[in-house]
């Protein structure tokens, strides 16, 4: 088999498990623990930095006028705000501790916005940049209202208003996102020649989400293995996350089809901001539920996996 072929086909799964067993790995040498800590800190800084770069290189290629408003954009918004109000609204009216459970978790599935990467995934399968680049900014904004809306309904005990959860939403995501996209927009302006050739090498964006990729897989794992729940909890939240990997990805291709825009509508519907999903699991809702940004990143890249091994086998 040739192998540059079968690195290409599955890039993602091989950068999932190289990201999972450099955690096992790490985690059995006797590092000092100062060293641990100083790892931990070194990867907090290097990925918003590599995502930082591929957005960068991506955004390079999206003119203002790619970023349009289309009708699938408002049609996903609906759908994934009414789901969550509608398992919010569920979950206040049943007792069972694993119920509220499962239903916490996928609230927190569909309200997580679409992860500020997904553009670089969307334009290697061939889908649109700029709408999706669109979606993103108009999700994240609708989750940083909706978030701190539902969670005192969900967690009273939570402890923080509506302004500052806005607020601790906004400065988490919008830089990185926001400021990748000025950076383009700047380079293209003043220096168009370094554009042109930061352009000549399509595929480094993607080669960048893998190294990245790995990295957040490496801290899905250790926060998965540091969590400590019963089997019953862990099925329960690993259904729904799986569940609402389904459901978003189906309904953003199936509402994108309608406009021409299949791939992009899919990818902004069912590509998560799982490092954000976690965090807010962690720090609203029952801290159990960010195993639902864990196992969902691991259901998102298994999709696209499969979809970019289609393509290639497609190419070939």
């Amino acid at each position: 088999m040739n192998i540059k072929r079968f690195v290409k086909n599955w890039s993602l799964p091989l950068s999932m498990a190289i990201g999972a067993s450099s955690y096992f790995i790490c985690r059995s040498i006797p590092f000092a623990p100062s060293v641990r800590e100083a790892m931990i800190e070194g990867v907090a800084y290097l990925q918003p930095a590599l995502i930082f770069c591929m957005l960068t290189l991506t955004f390079c290629r999206i003119r203002p006028s790619d970023m349009q408003l289309r009708g699938w954009q408002w049609w996903l918004l609906t759908l994934q705000a009414g789901i969550a109000i509608a398992l919010c609204w569920v979950y206040l009216s049943i007792d069972d501790a694993t119920s509220r459970l499962f239903l916490q978790s996928a609230m927190l599935c569909f309200i997580c916005p679409t992860a500020t990467a997904a553009a670089v995934v969307t334009a290697k399968l061939g889908g649109n940049a700029g709408t999706l680049t669109a979606y993103t900014l108009l999700i994240n904004l609708c989750a940083a209202l909706l978030i701190p809306a539902l969670v005192p309904l969900v967690n009273p005990t939570g402890g923080m208003d509506f302004w500052l959860s806005f607020w601790l939403i906004i400065r988490k995501v919008f830089p990185l996102l926001i400021c990748p996209l000025l950076v383009a927009f700047l380079l293209r302006r003043t220096l168009p020649s370094l554009v042109h050739f930061l352009v000549s090498y399509p595929d480094l964006p993607f080669h960048l989400w893998i190294v990245s990729l790995s990295l957040a897989i490496a801290v899905t794992t250790r926060i998965l293995v540091h969590v400590e729940v019963t089997p019953e909890a862990c099925l329960a939240i690993a259904i729904a996350s799986v569940l609402a990997c389904i459901v978003q990805f189906a309904a953003g291709r199936m509402i994108g089809r309608c406009y021409a825009d299949t791939i992009s509508a899919g990818q902004a519907c069912g590509q998560k901001n799982t490092i954000l999903a976690i965090w807010v699991g962690y720090t609203f809702l029952d801290p159990l539920t960010a195993l639902a940004g864990g196992f969902y990143s691991v259901w998102h890249n298994v999709y696209n996996a499969w979809q970019l091994y289609r393509l290639n086998q497609a190419k070939s």
